[in-house]
């Protein structure tokens, strides 16, 4: 399959001569990938259940990961879902358009294709304007888990959608780098106590400020079962790792530095290529002679999370280009932002942490 791509030429303000094509491609079944607010995602007619297994497909995606729908209005919603209890309300009036993915029961129209077998729905409204005017256009729901091959580090820009969709896709609409970096916050307001299921830039400080009670599920702090339904994407499967053996090192930043050093000049010894993730506020903590035999990348700025959300995927990506073999990354403090950031860096690391 030849993959097209075309270019938006001004992100905030698409033409629909532009997404024309993209939009058809969706409503007869193709798929899609485009720039939201928070990663690219691989979209396809969330309505049509051979469109769906084509987005598994393509990403080789196990088929118990539900997809999630994204709509361009609240008008919308109403055709997907059973009921829309009181909580998903106010986080609609809250922060939609946005980051924010809400779990429904839904109807009979949306396909368990579509929701992983479940008889629940996720759903989204995108502030992109590109993911926002393109799903308008399509005239339909539009199903899009991120647009990478399963397991991977997610997609930021449209050059990491072509390097795992490049001939599996019909198109791919290139908006630029995306805002955010990490996926949306998924949140089940299907039962009595609103649920977090995956954290993102919609806090949970937030959520709570807005909604009071507010659970976690407990995937987000360690992994699910094998024989446990993942209820959204990104609860139950190894997600956005990169082809290293990954390190998570975790206490203060003096500690952290020091034993990332030792790791990685033992790793060195052994004639491996070492990775090292850090920020621009401790990235003095790791000498010259060290930093000349690894490769050492900063994230971003601890004082500003929203720099490390930004780049973890595409320093990933950089560490895969570069084969190498082993990273040590430092941890985040799990306030604010940085709960989806070690979300994302706990699950690509499989797990896998030092505690200083």
């Amino acid at each position: 399959m030849k993959t097209e791509r075309i270019t938006v030429k001004d992100r905030l303000h698409p033409q629909d001569e532009e997404l024309k094509k993209a939009a058809e491609l969706l409503r007869n079944g193709g798929l899609v990938a485009f720039p939201t607010e928070t990663v690219y995602g691989l979209g396809a007619n969330a309505l049509d259940e051979e469109a769906a297994k084509r987005i598994y497909a393509a990403k080789g995606r196990p088929s118990d990961n539900p997809l999630i729908a994204h709509i361009a209005d609240e008008a919308g919603l109403e055709p997907l879902v059973a009921q829309v209890p009181e909580a998903g309300r106010k986080l609609m009036k809250a922060f939609w358009p946005g980051p924010l993915t809400m779990i429904f029961p839904k109807s009979s129209l949306v396909p368990h294709g579509t929701t992983g077998g479940l008889d629940t729905v996720a759903v989204r409204m995108p502030s992109d304007p590109v993911a926002n005017r393109l799903i308008a256009l399509a005239g339909v729901p539009v199903a899009a888990p991120s647009a990478n091959t399963s397991g991977r580090p997610s997609p930021t820009t449209a050059d990491h959608v072509w390097e795992d969709m490049n001939g599996r896709i019909e198109m791919i609409v290139d908006g630029g780098p995306v805002g955010i970096g990490v996926e949306s916050t998924i949140v089940d307001v299907t039962g009595p106590v609103p649920m977090l299921l995956r954290p993102g830039a919609i806090t949970m400080e937030m959520l709570r400020d807005l909604l009071g009670e507010v659970e976690i599920d407990p995937a987000i702090a360690g992994p699910m079962s094998p024989d446990a339904h993942p209820k959204a994407p990104g609860m139950k499967y190894r997600h956005y790792a990169p082809k290293a053996d990954m390190t998570l090192v975790e206490g203060e930043p003096e500690a952290m530095a020091a034993e990332i050093c030792r790791l990685a000049e033992e790793s060195l010894r052994q004639g491996r290529k070492v990775g090292i993730i850090c920020t621009e506020e401790t990235r003095h903590r790791y000498p010259e002679e060290l930093t000349a035999a690894a490769r050492v990348r900063s994230m971003g700025m601890r004082s500003k999370e929203e720099t490390i959300a930004h780049n973890l995927y595409a320093v990933l990506r950089e560490f895969d280009e570069e084969e190498t073999d082993c990273i040590f990354c430092e941890a985040f403090p799990t306030a604010e932002l940085g709960q989806a950031i070690m979300n994302r860096l706990t699950k690509a690391a499989g797990h896998k942490i030092i505690k200083v």
